[in-house]
């Protein structure tokens, strides 16, 4: 296993450890939710807030994956399904969103809770991805998850063009073989509209994804209650 985690950046105490810091992303978050249920881009909204409360880049990239508009949020949890709703269910996972985001909330790293109930972190694929101490254990949680909802099939959506996405699919076979688990897993160059398109249940917290497809269900909600996870939480709505 390589000697490397997902934690926090330095600094990430500084800029999300104080109630001061989080106040002021509270408010960020309800004046995004003001300007984008008006009709705004994403990206000057964001920039307008963050120049407001003085936010710093990673306060800003918290921020953008916090906030929805009015509009967004009730689109999604009408699609948003039950943990009752997925028996005997195939599911699409979006792979590298749901173990990244689980990789950083076991190394310590903040998860940021959005306005629509989805958690997010601050990590990203940046072309390679790299697996973790915490990779292994991220993907027991979802086996865990898999047979005790008694999901039918389980398909791993994984982004072709990112390096070493050949060899994590591998592993996530490999595991599924040695546990006797119906798992699938692909390579796609376009993992979020293939998940928009093709699944009936997509299983992410990309706000494409959540916004374009059929249903989805929130799994890193489900596992953080289930498994009673040590999270280092901040509510941004």
């Amino acid at each position: 296993m390589n000697n490397r985690n997902r934690g926090k950046n330095t600094g990430d105490d500084v800029l999300f450890g104080s109630q001061k810091q989080l106040d002021k992303l509270k408010m960020g978050v309800q004046d995004m939710l003001y300007v984008l249920s008006r009709g705004y881009p994403e990206k000057a909204s964001s920039e307008l807030v963050g120049n407001r409360y003085k936010l710093k880049t990673r306060q800003i990239q918290a921020l953008r994956g916090a906030s929805a508009s009015g509009q967004q949020i009730e689109n999604r949890k009408l699609k948003q399904l039950e943990v009752s709703d997925l028996k005997g269910k195939i599911l699409y996972l979006d792979g590298f969103n749901v173990l990244i985001l689980m990789e950083s909330l076991l190394s310590g790293a903040y998860v940021f809770k959005g306005a629509d109930g989805c958690f997010r972190d601050l990590s990203g694929v940046h072309g390679t991805y790299k697996r973790v101490n915490q990779t292994q254990r991220a993907i027991e949680l979802v086996a865990s998850f898999f047979q005790k909802t008694e999901v039918q099939k389980l398909v791993w959506i994984f982004d072709k063009p990112v390096s070493n996405s050949g060899r994590i699919k591998e592993i996530v076979l490999d595991y599924a073989k040695e546990n006797k688990l119906n798992w699938e897993a692909g390579l796609e160059y376009n993992p979020d509209k293939f998940l928009a398109e093709n699944s009936e249940i997509a299983v992410s917290s990309d706000a494409w994804i959540l916004d374009h497809c059929q249903k989805w269900f929130n799994l890193i909600a489900y596992l953080i209650k289930e498994e009673k996870l040590d999270v280092n939480l901040i509510k941004m709505a």
